[in-house]
Formats: C-alpha cells, structure tokens, sequence
C-alpha cells in the first residue's frame, strides 16, 4: 500500500517523466519556408561544372534594412552551372502579418553578379543600415536611401579579388563602420582537377594562390579609402573564408579574426595607431591543440563558459574537428574541442555557416551548424539533390549545451528533423528573432540557390529571455561588449552581425535567462573602450541603451 508521501514522489517521477518525452518529442525547429510566403525552388538542382566558385556557396542576411522593428531577408545568390542566366540578389520585406513579399525590384537591391557574401552596417551614421556584397568578381556597396529604397554606390571600395565574407567594424575607433574583406583564391578556370579514381572533382584550394584580404578605411564623408598596404593586412595573404571584428586581445581596440582555408588562420591584432600584425600563434588561434592548420570556414562568437570573454567556434572539413577556442584571461585561446562532446558526431561532415544560440533560452549557448562537402564522397540514401550534388549532400547538425563548467554539447539533432533530416549541401546561415517571440529563428541558403527558414519551436517552458540593442553614433554598437548583472550570474554577449559564413545576423544581443525574471544592471563596454552602467530591467523585453546615456565606470 502507498503512503501519501509515496504518492507524492511517484506523481512527481509521472509528471517529470511525461514533461521530458513531451519535450523530446516536440520538434526544436520548424520548416516554414513556404508557410511564410518565400518563394519555392520547384527545379531539380542543376549538375555542377566542378568550378571552385559554384562549391563555396553564398550567404544570407537577417536586418530591418526599412526600420520598422521587423526582421527583412537578404538571399545573396549566384549563377547556377551550365545555364548562363543571372541569378539576381533577392530582398524579401517582412509585412505585419509576418509573411514576407519579394522587394527586390522596388528597393533596387537586385545584384546580378557571381554573389558570395554579404556583410551590413550603417556606415554614415543616418540610422539606415547599408549592404555590401562580394562576390566572384567586383564587389558591390548599396547605401540605403531611407526611403525603402537602395542607391548602387562607388564609395572607394573597391575589391576586384573573390571575396567570401566580409565585416564592418571601427577598427580605429573614430565613431564610423570601417569594412574588412577576406579574400580567396586566385582562380584559374582552365585548372581541371581530379579526385579518387581519376573522376573530375572541386580543386583544393592550394592549387592556387592565395588572394590579400582588404582593409577599408571610413573617411567620415561618405567615402573609403583602401588602407590594405599601409595597415600591415598585405604583409600576410590567406584562402580567407569567414571573418569577424571584435576585440579579442582584451585593449579594448578592435581585431580582425580570419578563418582561412586549409592553412593557418589569422588574428589581426590592432595596434591602436592604425596598423596590425598578425598574431594568431601567439594568441592559439592558428592551429588546432596539434599545432595543426585546418579547413576553417565559418566562425561563432559567444561566452560559452560564463567568464565574459570571447570564444570562438570554426567550422572545417571533414576528417577534422569543428573546433572550440576557449579564452582565457590572457586572452590565449585554448582548443578545448575533445572534452565539449561534438567531435564525435561532427568529424564526418565538412561545416559551414554556423552560429551560437540558446536555442531553448535557459542561459547556456547551444551551437547550430550546416554542412556540405567539397569533395566527391559516398552517396548518402536521404538525399534528393540530384545525381550530381548526392556525392556532396550532408545532414546539418544541432548541438545542446549541457550546462556544464567546462561547456560541454550533446547532440539533440534527432529533435530538429526539419533542420537535421534532409540531407542537402548546405552553406550560408544567418540567426535573428524573425516572430519576435523571444527566441532565435535560422535561415540557411543552400547551393542550388534555395532558402530554408526554420522557425524556433523550443517546448514552452518557464525560461525568460532580453534582447538587448546596443547603440551609438545612430546605428548599432558593433564590436561592443554586453554584460547582464543579476543576483545569481554575469551573462555575456557581443554586438555582431557578421560572423557564421558569408553571412550577417540580428545585430541585436539574445540572452536567455532561464528561471532568471529580473536584470539588476546592463553594462556595456563600447568600441572605443568605455564602459557605461544601465538600469536593469525585468525579463522578456527589448530594450536600447545608447551610448553616452549611461552611468561610466
């Protein structure tokens, strides 16, 4: 016979028990795609050429590029194989409804060359955010008219090399968005190359030279100035991939961290007189723990281990880890990639645009990441992408922090089948609260020049969340530090838009909180190295807090 309290207890294990299998079998992320109006890809994917551009892909960005609040889609895409037709850039305008219409033509923002990456930011301070493209060939600046509409723009950037991802940041700290390119390969489309058996397949990267990444300068009027030979950037070149402006030296300047492909990656460490030197091995980011170089290509920034430094995720081939950087108070970065548990599931598959989110918003940063091979493998069953891209196709993955000191993930891929299960060849990704809902939704871009949204449908639970935007000179804060203070922890978030690959995000900063209801105080560490006090705030909210409004400290 049961007592009451055994009763109690054996409800308590019922109840526990059916809420876990309710959330394990409730599907994290959701397709909607179609549900939300973008338009569908109805033709089978074109047969490659073996051409190195058509492999690397193209990337996507989320931002109100209109300033009405609401999250717009950039689709930066390129000419598919053997069909000789353009494939136009394509901006999708989020309406009130949350469906989204195609706006390309009206805002003139159509680009029609090889498109690679883009990167945002409002480089005049007029609180509009304006767009940069690369691609395969000449680049391309819009400045946003403020009007709904976009000017194709010569601003004195000019970069005639294949850019990949790019990034604006005030590197020199004068209140303006400087822009960084990473460059990739001096292509030779003559170069044929083979793989196993002698069958036609994607060069290496190393069969040609690699191209000198550029630096931009932000004159203030409007203009640019290539600074590329008198920064130091030309001292080193590199098969660059991804990029990201932040500090990471801990001196309160801005540093360049490139992701380069099949070779040492580069940390760009400024030296606050306008000039850098490359100081990846110092500082352990060159190499993985083997001193080895490895196949970088996109990069996530985020404090995973709750100490208010910056680590740092590269993805890379298959055969090699996707790689965590831990930061220590030396700011030396160690790989910690064997004891955070994905390096068993991810070693087969070659990673591409990434990102940390906390996903189900319980105040650890999960990890999401898309792949897709380079080179000719085995024919995975699940793929539908045709005869020719089923020797590429992968699954995506999705990893869950486990809440431990040392930030350790699972995989929780098998809970996010519309992410995970289709088997395609993945590579731009960009993150952002699209639904405004509180938690962070995903698009994805794929190789036949489709796009994928995937909405974040996390079990309800009792986990809050804060979106923090951080603002100064009239745009957003990029580079700056955001610190939350609450009674039982410091949470940590960086201002960012470009990181992941070729792509550009929410810049606004996602904390989840879990059972955290109250902030106590927001700090923020700006570009320039100053450090202001802001009230706290309850939880689940969007706040602002602009620089100079502040408390200093």
């Amino acid at each position: 016979m049961l007592t009451k309290p055994s009763i109690l207890i054996l409800t308590v294990v019922i109840g526990f028990l059916w809420t876990a299998h309710a959330e394990t079998d409730t599907p994290l992320f959701t397709e909607v795609t179609a549900a939300l109006g973008f338009p569908q890809t109805e033709a089978s994917w074109a047969a490659g050429t073996h051409a190195l551009p058509e492999v690397i892909g193209s990337g996507v960005a989320l931002f109100d590029y209109n300033s009405d609040g609401a999250l717009d889609v950039l689709h930066i895409r390129f000419p598919p194989p053997d069909v000789g037709a353009p494939a136009p850039n394509r901006l999708f305008q989020q309406q009130p409804d949350g469906t989204f219409v195609d706006v390309t033509e009206t805002s003139g923002i159509g680009h029609d060359g090889y498109g690679q990456g883009v990167a945002i930011g409002d480089v005049d301070n007029d609180g509009d955010v304006d767009v940069y493209v690369t691609n395969y060939g000449a680049d391309v600046f819009y400045r946003n008219s403020g009007d709904g509409t976009f000017a194709l723009e010569d601003v004195g950037i000019s970069n005639e090399d294949w850019g990949t991802s790019a990034t604006f940041g005030d590197y020199d700290s004068d209140g303006d968005l400087d822009l960084y390119v990473a460059n990739y390969v001096q292509f030779d489309a003559e170069t044929v190359c083979r793989g196993k058996h002698g069958v036609p397949d994607y060069c290496n990267p190393k069969v040609f030279e690699a191209a000198t990444d550029r630096l931009f300068r932000n004159d203030g009027n409007g203009t640019f100035t290539d600074v590329t030979e008198q920064a130091g950037i030309a001292a080193m070149s590199g098969r660059g991939l991804g990029v990201v402006c932040l500090d990471l030296t801990g001196d309160g300047w801005a540093d360049f961290f490139v992701a380069n492909d099949g070779e040492a990656n580069h940390l760009w460490v400024n030296q606050t007189d306008g000039t850098f030197v490359e100081e990846a091995i110092l500082h352990g980011l060159a190499f993985n723990a083997y001193g080895q170089p490895e196949g970088s290509m996109g990069i996530a920034v985020g404090d995973v281990n709750d100490d208010m430094l910056p680590d740092l995720f590269a993805t890379h081939l298959s055969g090699e880890t996707n790689t965590l950087y831990i930061a220590s108070n030396h700011f030396v970065f160690t790989d910690m990639t064997e004891i955070a548990g994905f390096v068993g599931r991810d070693l087969p598959f070659t990673g591409f645009g990434c990102g940390f989110l906390d996903f189900d918003n319980d105040a650890y940063l999960d990890i999401a990441l898309v792949n897709g091979r380079v080179k000719r493998g085995e024919i995975l069953d699940e793929a539908d992408v045709g005869e020719f891209w089923n020797f590429y196709a992968e699954p995506n993955l999705l990893f869950q922090n486990s809440n431990q000191p040392s930030a350790h993930f699972r995989d929780v891929s098998s809970r996010a089948p519309d992410f995970t299960a289709r088997v395609e060849v993945s590579r731009g990704m960009a993150f952002g609260d699209i639904d405004r809902d509180g938690d962070v939704d995903m698009v994805v871009s794929s190789l036949d020049n489709r796009l994928r949204v995937f909405r974040n449908d996390a079990p309800p639970s009792q986990h809050h969340w804060l979106f923090v935007q951080a603002i100064t000179q009239n745009r957003d804060a990029l580079g700056a530090r955001v610190t939350l203070r609450t009674e039982s922890r410091a949470l940590t978030g960086y201002v960012l838009s470009g990181t992941s690959y070729l792509s550009s995000s929410e810049s606004s900063v996602h904390f989840g909180l879990g059972t955290i209801d109250e902030i106590q105080a927001i700090e923020v560490r700006w570009q320039d190295g100053s450090r202001e006090k802001f009230p706290g705030t309850a939880a689940n909210r969007r706040v602002k807090v602009y620089q100079g409004k502040g408390v200093p400290f």
